[in-house]
């Protein structure tokens, strides 16, 4: 992948945020991290279309369905 490089100006909570990240070894670097929340964002927005595509199709989930989908998908208590 070829890259470019960029300067952008962040509040400073949230670039101590992502040097926390770095300390912590969450994350390689500053741009890794914010690398990674953009692949993070697209991931999202593309789940948001094919939720609204599938939506569109098929009409809102009833309650059953979500009861059922809240029933499945509850973290297991251990």
């Amino acid at each position: 992948m070829t890259k470019s490089k960029i300067a952008i100006s962040l509040p400073k909570d949230q670039l101590a945020r992502v040097h926390r990240e770095v300390q912590a070894g969450r994350a390689d670097s500053v741009s890794g991290y914010i690398v990674r929340v953009l692949e993070e964002q697209a991931k999202c927005e593309s789940l948001r279309e094919l939720l609204q595509d599938l939506i569109k199709q098929h009409g809102q989930p009833g309650s059953e369905d979500m009861e059922w989908a809240e029933r499945v998908l509850a973290p297991q208590q251990g």
